[in-house]
C-alpha cells in the first residue's frame, strides 16, 4: 500500500483513501462513482449538517444513549465541520444518490474521524454520530435549516438595504416630476419618487412571501428516521433536536407534526423556490426600468445617468453600459432556472421518499445566495449613486401631448385627443396648442397642465364640453 493512501473498510469491502482524508470508506466510493459536475455541496449545506449532527449528539447524551465523552467530542467535531474548518473533505459532487445518503455518511465519517482524534474512544460513524438519524431524514432537515438561515440572515436584510436605498434616493427626488409610461409610450407624469416607491412595494412585497414560506420550512422531519415511522430513533428525538437547533441558530424551527410528509415531499422546499422566482421577476422589472432610463444617452431616454463603472466596448472608446442591471438579470434568469429544476426535482417522490435531495439543496442555496449578493449590488453600485438628468426630462414633459389628459374634465376627451395629435405632429408643447384650440386663458391652462399637481392625481378642472 502506498504511503499516501490508508485502507479503510465498509459493509461492501474494503478500500483505498488518500492518507491525508478525513472521510472513510463510504465518502471514498460515492467520491468514485459520481465524477459528474466537480461540484461539491454547498457551504450552507455543510453548516446545516454540521449543527444537525452537533445537536443530535446533545439530545442524544441527554437522553442517556450517548456516552458523554463520546457526546463531547461528536458535537466539537460537529461545530468545527459547521464552522467551515473542514470543507475540503466534502468532496462528493452534488448529482450523486438521491437520498444524499453520500453526503450525509461524508459528514459521519468526517466528525467520527475528528472526534476519536479528539477523545479517548473510537468514534464510530453510524453508531455514535448518526444515532437517531437516517440520511432520509437528515437531508430534508438540512435542506430547511441551510435554506432558513440563508434567508433569514442573508437575503432578507440585503432586500432590507436595497429597499431602503431605493427610498432613500426616491425621497430625494420626491420633487422631481417626469414622463410617465405605459406600453413603452408617453403616458400621464409621476414623480421618481413615485415610481421608485413601485419598486420598494414589490420588495417588501417579496419579503412578505418569503417570511411566509419559513413557516413551512422550519418544520423540521428529523426523527422520522428511515421512511417517517421513527424506527430507532427516541420519540423524543426530533422536537428535542429542533429547539437545540433554534437555541444554536437564534433561528426558530420546529419539529414536523408529519414526519412522513417532510421525507416523501418537498412541498416547503418548492414554495420557497416558488417565492425567490417571484423576487428574480421584480428584480428583473426594476432592472429593465434602469436600463430604459439610462439608455441614450442621446438616441435613447436619457433619463438617469447610472454610475460608471467599466468601459463598455473593446472597439467603441467612450461607451459605458448599465452592467450592474445586467448583471442582476442573468442572477433572475438562473434562478427562475433553478426553480424549474427544483420544481422538477419536487415531483419525484415516490411513495415515502424524494430522490432529488442534492439538486433541491444546491438550486435552493444558490439561488439565495446570488439574489442576496446582487440585491446589495444593484443597491450600492446602481441606485445609490444614479444621477438625474433634469433638463433633459422636464424638455421631454413639456412636449409630452398626453398632459391633455387633465383637460378630460374641462373640454372633454374628443377635443383633447385632437390637441394631442396636433401637439405631437408640430412637435410643439401642448398647452401652446391647447391656448389656440381651447380659447382658455393661459394661466388656467398652465394650472391645469401643471405636472407636478398632475403627479398628484385626481380632477384638476370642471366638468364643461365634452365626456369626462
Amino acid at each position: 500500500m502506498s504511503a499516501s493512501f490508508r485502507t479503510e473498510h465498509d459493509s461492501m469491502g474494503e478500500l483505498r483513501v488518500p492518507a491525508e482524508a478525513l472521510w472513510g470508506a463510504q465518502t471514498q466510493r460515492a467520491v468514485q462513482n459520481f465524477p459528474i459536475s466537480g461540484r461539491p455541496i454547498p457551504r450552507g449545506f455543510i453548516r446545516a449538517l454540521g449543527l444537525i449532527k452537533a445537536a443530535s449528539a446533545n439530545v442524544n447524551v441527554g437522553l442517556g444513549l450517548l456516552p458523554k465523552g463520546v457526546a463531547k467530542a461528536v458535537r466539537a467535531a460537529s461545530l468545527q465541520v459547521a464552522s467551515g474548518e473542514y470543507d475540503a473533505h466534502f468532496p462528493i459532487d452534488i448529482y450523486q444518490t438521491g437520498s444524499g445518503t453520500s453526503s450525509n455518511m461524508n459528514a459521519n465519517e468526517v466528525i467520527a474521524n475528528l472526534a476519536s482524534a479528539a477523545g479517548k474512544a473510537k468514534v464510530h460513524a453510524n453508531d455514535h454520530v448518526n444515532l437517531g438519524q437516517s440520511s432520509n431524514d437528515v437531508i430534508p432537515t438540512a435542506i430547511r435549516v441551510s435554506a432558513q438561515l440563508a434567508v433569514v440572515e442573508n437575503l432578507l436584510p440585503a432586500l432590507k438595504h436595497l429597499r431602503q436605498t431605493i427610498d432613500r434616493r426616491g425621497r430625494s427626488l420626491a420633487k422631481v416630476v417626469k414622463t410617465g409610461r405605459t406600453h413603452l409610450m408617453d403616458a400621464m407624469p409621476l414623480t421618481f419618487q413615485q415610481e421608485f416607491s413601485a419598486w420598494s412595494a414589490q420588495l417588501k412585497s417579496a419579503e412578505d412571501r418569503l417570511q411566509d414560506s419559513l413557516k413551512r420550512l422550519r418544520r423540521l422531519p428529523l426523527g422520522g428516521t428511515a421512511i417517517g415511522t421513527g424506527i430507532n430513533a427516541d420519540p423524543r428525538f426530533g422536537a428535542r433536536v429542533a429547539r437545540a437547533l433554534s437555541t444554536m441558530t437564534k433561528s426558530r424551527f420546529e419539529s414536523a407534526a408529519n414526519k412522513f410528509e417532510g421525507l416523501a415531499a418537498q412541498d416547503d422546499a418548492v414554495e420557497l423556490s416558488g417565492q425567490l422566482s417571484a423576487l428574480a421577476v421584480a428584480l428583473i422589472k426594476i432592472s429593465n426600468d434602469l436600463r430604459w432610463m439610462n439608455s441614450g444617452p442621446l438616441a435613447g431616454l436619457g433619463e438617469i445617468e447610472l454610475p460608471t463603472l467599466q468601459p463598455g466596448s473593446s472597439i467603441m472608446p467612450g461607451k459605458v453600459n448599465p452592467v450592474i442591471p445586467e448583471a442582476t438579470v442573468m442572477v433572475c434568469a438562473q434562478v427562475i432556472g433553478h426553480h424549474t429544476a427544483i420544481t422538477v426535482a419536487g415531483q419525484t417522490g415516490n411513495f415515502q421518499l424524494n430522490v432529488t435531495l442534492p439538486l433541491i439543496a444546491a438550486n435552493l442555496l444558490d439561488s439565495i445566495n446570488l439574489l442576496s449578493n446582487v440585491s446589495r449590488l444593484l443597491a450600492d453600485s446602481a441606485i445609490a449613486g444614479l444621477g438625474v438628468r433634469q433638463a433633459h426630462i422636464r424638455e421631454a414633459l413639456d412636449r409630452n401631448p398626453i398632459l391633455v389628459t387633465a383637460l378630460n374634465p374641462v373640454i372633454g376627451y374628443e377635443k383633447g385627443a385632437a390637441i394631442a395629435k396636433q401637439a405631437y405632429k408640430q412637435n410643439r408643447p401642448v398647452l401652446e396648442v391647447a391656448m389656440e384650440v381651447t380659447g382658455l386663458p393661459e394661466k388656467t391652462l398652465k394650472a391645469l397642465l401643471d405636472p407636478a399637481l398632475l403627479a398628484k392625481g385626481g380632477i384638476h378642472g370642471k366638468p364643461g364640453g365634452g365626456a369626462g
